[in-house]
């Protein structure tokens, strides 16, 4: 499923740039993608958009701008993981995610059914939802987006 998102956000600039999601899928398809990956990444992105549209109504304006901070679950600890939860928090610190994106990402995480879940698809999943936002990184979250685990340093809350 996740090379599938990151086709679709290397292939196509904006979220309104894909054509419907039946031609989508017969492009992906000929492309060489099988379709249960198919079916899989368009459920996803399906839920993904839902769910921004959903946040957004439900949250009052002044919600992205919340100085709060975010207490996990026990259930989220065991699945998202010290990295992932760190990696995220480090995007809202920096102010590249909203409290609204990070929730959007945190339960898009969840949904992938891996625990913990690893940090390169934490990545791909914070693109996803920005991508389906129409928005870009910037260049900041774009280095840290694109760094190998094996390249990037632990984070540092302080």
């Amino acid at each position: 499923m996740f090379d599938i998102l990151v086709y679709l956000y290397e292939t196509y600039y904006r979220p309104d740039a894909c054509p419907d999601a039946e031609a989508l899928a017969k492009k992906l398809s000929a492309v060489g993608f099988e379709e249960d990956e198919i079916s899989e990444a368009l459920d996803w992105l399906t839920v993904l958009a839902d769910n921004t549209n959903g946040l957004a109504a439900k949250l009052p304006e002044a919600a992205p701008f919340s100085t709060g901070f975010r207490v996990y679950a026990q259930q989220e600890i065991a699945i998202l993981g010290a990295p992932a939860m760190g990696f995220i928090q480090f995007l809202e610190s920096a102010g590249l995610l909203n409290p609204q994106q990070r929730e959007i990402v945190i339960e898009r995480s969840l949904a992938i059914n891996e625990s913990p879940v690893p940090l390169d698809k934490v990545k791909v999943i914070v693109l996803m939802m920005l991508w389906s936002q129409g928005k870009e990184p910037d260049m900041l979250m774009f280095d840290e987006l694109l760094l190998s685990d094996d390249e990037s340093e632990p984070r540092l809350l302080h």
